[in-house]
């Protein structure tokens, strides 16, 4: 890519979406649009015929218009695969007419089967039933992942699609009834510290793993895959280390400073008990994450306070 190529971020004003706009800003990109900053609707063709037509993308990268922890999942799985599927079939279908160079598409590690193997090799993909508390997520992204590989294999139009594993960072969704594990603990704690809230409860028993990966790493690998991958098969983004909830949730108790004695709720969903995606590909290609989780949520966290 170069300095003045024209580049189209679709996200939903989230960590992933601001954290690329920060990237391009930094190294002096000066054609950058978003759906969110420059109000195209990406639900709606007309809108995005529009933004192809005339601002003539080089570049697409390719994010959700919803997403959220498990509780939202439960809440809206209707609009979590119909917009999601809905504005990605727009999408990539102008992208490809348009004769965009090349499309990065965001999958969700949730796509792979709940049986998968640890941890889980790109190869996992469709080998199995999906978790049901993400089910409506991962199938839309399990069809925008098969779109991208259908309009490679017919048109030879290079779109590529990373898998990562749950993303956190500056501009994450903190709202405590519907964001991913992270950044709802985040904003729980951080409520708890400030009443002085004597219990706080998490969600299920705390022993299933989760693998985080903070969200500037993500977007450097995004920008790496843009410019070293061209395959056809889809490949993970992670931290290759993972942790339970338990060990999360006393992990941010201790950075917010809070006091509250944690209780973990196992009446309340919990997902798949494990979730640790094989990141060799990519690494072997010759990228890896600098952030560790702590240094992650510290951040994370600053980020949320100064934003209180």
């Amino acid at each position: 890519m170069r300095h003045d190529s024209r580049i189209f971020i679709v996200g939903h004003n989230d960590s992933i979406e601001n954290s690329l706009k920060r990237y391009f800003q930094a190294e002096g990109f000066s054609q950058v649009i978003s759906n969110t900053q420059d109000k195209i609707n990406v639900l709606d063709q007309m809108h995005v015929e529009k933004c192809f037509k005339y601002f003539k993308p080089n570049y697409v990268f390719l994010g959700s218009l919803r997403s959220g922890g498990i509780a939202a999942n439960q809440k809206f799985p209707a609009e979590f695969i119909y917009e999601n599927t809905q504005s990605q079939n727009l999408v990539i279908d102008a992208a490809y007419r348009h004769q965009v160079k090349k499309l990065i598409y965001f999958s969700s590690s949730c796509v792979y089967p709940k049986g998968s193997k640890q941890p889980i090799k790109e190869s996992s993909l469709l080998t199995g039933p999906l978790e049901q508390t993400s089910e409506s997520y991962a199938v839309a992204k399990i069809a925008g992942t098969k779109i991208c590989q259908a309009y490679k294999a017919q048109y030879g139009f290079n779109a590529i699609v990373s898998v990562p594993a749950t993303l956190y960072g500056p501009g994450s969704d903190t709202d405590i009834e519907n964001a991913h594990v992270l950044g709802a603990l985040i904003a729980k704690f951080h409520k708890a510290k400030t009443q002085g809230a004597k219990e706080l409860i998490v969600w299920g028993s705390g022993k299933p793993k989760r693998e985080f990966l903070y969200v500037d790493d993500f977007a450097s690998a995004c920008v790496f895959l843009m410019e070293k991958y061209n395959g056809a098969d889809v490949i993970n983004v992670g931290s290759d280390d993972d942790v339970t909830i338990k060990e999360l949730a006393f992990m941010i108790k201790e950075i917010s400073g809070c006091k509250a004695k944690i209780i973990f709720d196992k009446s309340k969903p919990e997902g798949v008990r494990r979730k640790l995606l094989d990141s060799a590909r990519i690494k072997k290609l010759g990228w890896k994450p600098k952030v560790n989780l702590e240094e992650g949520i510290a951040k994370t966290y600053q980020w949320f306070i100064r934003r209180q």
